[in-house]
Parts: C-alpha cells; sequence; structure tokens
C-alpha cells in the first residue's frame, strides 16, 4: 500500500516557510544595496568601529531588513484574506519586478537629487512613494499597512539614532532625515506586492478521492 501523503497543514507550514526564507533574502538584498546607495552620498554615519564590520554597515542592519521583510511580506496577504479583499490589480512578476526597480530608483533618487532643501526632497519623494502605491497596489490596505509601516519604523530607526548606534548627516527630522518614511511607505508597499505574489503559489489542483 503506498504511503498516506501528509495532512495539508503540513504543507501549508512548508510553504510559509519558503515565502519566509526568500522575503528575508530579499530583504537583506535590498538592505545591501540601498545601503550602498546611502554611503556613497554619506548619508548615514556609524561609529568607526562598526565602519570596520562588512559591506560598510553595522552586521545587524541586513538581518533585521531580512526580518522585518519577512514579516511584512507575510502580513500583506494575511490582512487581505482577512478583509476579505484579495488584492487583483496588476498580479504577474513583471509587475513586481517593476515595482522593486521604482523603489530602487527612489533610493537612489533619495541619494542623489539636490534640492534647495530637505522640504522639497521629501515632497518629491513622497510624491513618488504614492505614485508607487498608486501604480502597483491601489488597494486600501496596502496604503493602510505602508502608512503604519513608515510610521513603526520611523520611531524605531528615532530611538536608534538616539540611543547612537548611527546617524544622519545634517538631520532636519528630529534626529533623522525628513524623507526617510516615504522610503519606508514605499518599501513596505514593494515587499508587500512580493509576498502577496509569493502567496499566491501554484493554483492547486483538484483534488480526488
Amino acid at each position: 500500500n503506498p504511503a498516506p501523503r501528509g495532512p495539508r497543514a503540513s504543507g501549508g507550514h512548508h510553504d510559509l516557510v519558503q515565502r519566509s526564507l526568500v522575503l528575508f533574502s530579499v530583504g537583506v538584498v535590498l538592505a545591501l544595496v540601498l545601503n550602498l546607495l546611502q554611503i556613497q552620498r554619506n548619508v548615514t554615519l556609524f561609529p568607526d568601529e562598526v565602519i570596520a564590520t562588512i559591506f560598510s554597515s553595522a552586521w545587524w542592519v541586513p538581518p533585521c531588513c531580512g526580518t522585518a521583510a519577512a514579516v511584512v511580506g507575510l502580513l500583506y496577504p494575511c490582512i487581505d484574506s482577512h478583509l476579505g479583499e484579495p488584492h487583483k490589480f496588476k498580479r504577474e512578476w513583471a509587475s513586481v519586478m517593476r515595482c522593486i526597480a521604482v523603489f530602487v530608483g527612489i533610493n537612489h533618487a533619495s541619494a542623489k537629487l539636490d534640492f534647495a532643501n530637505n522640504v522639497q526632497l521629501s515632497l518629491t519623494l513622497a510624491a513618488l512613494s504614492l505614485g508607487l502605491w498608486w501604480t502597483f497596489d491601489r488597494s486600501r490596505s496596502g496604503l493602510g499597512l505602508g502608512i503604519t509601516i513608515a510610521f513603526l519604523a520611523t520611531l524605531i530607526t528615532q530611538f536608534l539614532v538616539y540611543n547612537g548606534v548611527y546617524q544622519y548627516t545634517s538631520p532636519d527630522f528630529l534626529y533623522i532625515r525628513s524623507w526617510l518614511p516615504c522610503i519606508f511607505f514605499s518599501g513596505g508597499v514593494t515587499v508587500g506586492n512580493i509576498g502577496r505574489q509569493l502567496a499566491m503559489g501554484v493554483p492547486e489542483k483538484p483534488h480526488s478521492d
């Protein structure tokens, strides 16, 4: 007799672990790329002993970003399911890849564009971030989660800078740059779309007894 197949729950758990690992990896890679952009512009400064670590950044930054990406990427489809509003707008990998490219472009703009003052830069990045949401998401859950992520991530960053873990050059919003919440918002939307796409997975085959 053939061995009985495991319960669907174990398959769901395996899928959850796979999605978590993919999202963690995406978060780590994005953290390294974006940190490189910011350091090139000398936007962030780490203490000398931290600079000596790998990738010219604090060792804990990529794992923290990876963990955050996994949480956010799993949270988006979960919230969609809870609200009973499945996200169907532009659901294909090509759109997700374009979203990632735009997100990296927004970060590149934050590091490279020169404005008369930080308010103009912040307003420009805010418009770009909302444009990213409108172009690739357009869901109420995506907007709400993006704003929540931006708020919480900004608070955590303020706390870290206040405690001297690292610092921003020329801070204009308490201890950080005023455009940082825009980056967190667009990052949340981007990772959320990756998580939603991964959650689609392979269509389930019809079960036959």
